[in-house]
């Protein structure tokens, strides 16, 4: 079984201290591929050095809505160098968070605005971050010259009546650990309704572990076989099956080599 972890925090001191071992456990759990989600500048290039140094690492470049307050002047010019760097895959993580509102929300509104425009002209994808503002997300990426299929919200926590808002816009759907949780029914009903060629699995990592290993605090990449295992079941396929359809998926949207 060969698997994708679309979005993990490889550069997280939690697992940037103990890297290799935590490459080789994904590496042995069938994980052909990591994107490394980078949350400011600083976080992006040294995401850049670890996809420089391993083979099957990606990253993305951005920043996150947390940390829109501190981008500075020519944020948008760095972020553009390091988008056009060996490795990179898109531009993100970024968006809008209402739920611990970080930065203003303005700012948040204006900083994602612009690495849209910035992605768009790039013709890059987008890793999308929108918790509790999927209402404005939606209104911001649709005034933004990308097309749909080149934007993926990662982690989604939404439900099934959502979720159709943000498949209409020809977005992907990517789910974490969180989809795993006893008390996670509505989003495992939002995944059932993903079509076939829209949905990847990530971890999130170092967060969000997922069942049944949910009581081990340092998630990681290796972990995203749980959460195949579990969207698998949910939407009544065979495991492997769905490993080879979000491989496929992950490869087409983020234009990975495809895995051995």
């Amino acid at each position: 079984m060969k698997l994708v972890d679309t979005h993990c925090h490889l550069t997280h001191g939690r697992l940037r201290t103990q890297l290799e071992a935590v490459l080789s456990r994904a590496h042995d759990a069938g994980v052909a591929a990591m994107v490394c989600a980078a949350s400011d500048v600083p976080d992006s290039a040294a995401a850049a050095a670890l996809a420089r140094q391993h083979a099957g690492v990606f990253f993305t470049a951005g920043v996150h809505p947390h940390d829109a307050k501190d981008a500075e002047a020519g944020y948008l010019e760095r972020i553009e160098e390091l988008a056009g760097a060996d490795g990179n895959v898109a531009v993100g993580e970024i968006g809008l968070d209402y739920h611990y509102d970080f930065s203003p929300r303005q700012v948040q509104r204006r900083v994602f605005a612009e690495q849209l425009a910035l992605a768009a002209r790039l013709a890059k994808p987008v890793v999308i971050h929108a918790r509790e503002a999927i209402g404005e997300t939606l209104a911001i990426l649709s005034e933004a010259a990308l097309p749909g299929g080149r934007v993926v919200f990662h982690s989604y926590t939404g439900d099934a009546a959502e979720v159709r808002r943000v498949l209409a816009g020809g977005a992907y759907v990517s789910f974490s650990g969180i989809a795993t949780f006893n008390k996670a029914d509505s989003i495992r009903r939002a995944a059932a309704r993903v079509p076939d060629d829209r949905i990847l699995v990530e971890t999130d990592a170092p967060f969000l572990s997922p069942e049944p290993v949910r009581k081990i605090k340092v998630n990681e990449p290796a972990h995203v076989a749980h959460v195949a295992r579990c969207l698998a079941a949910a939407r009544g396929i065979d495991v492997e099956a769905f490993a080879e359809q979000t491989t496929a998926n992950a490869v087409r949207f983020f234009g990975l080599d495809r895995p051995a």
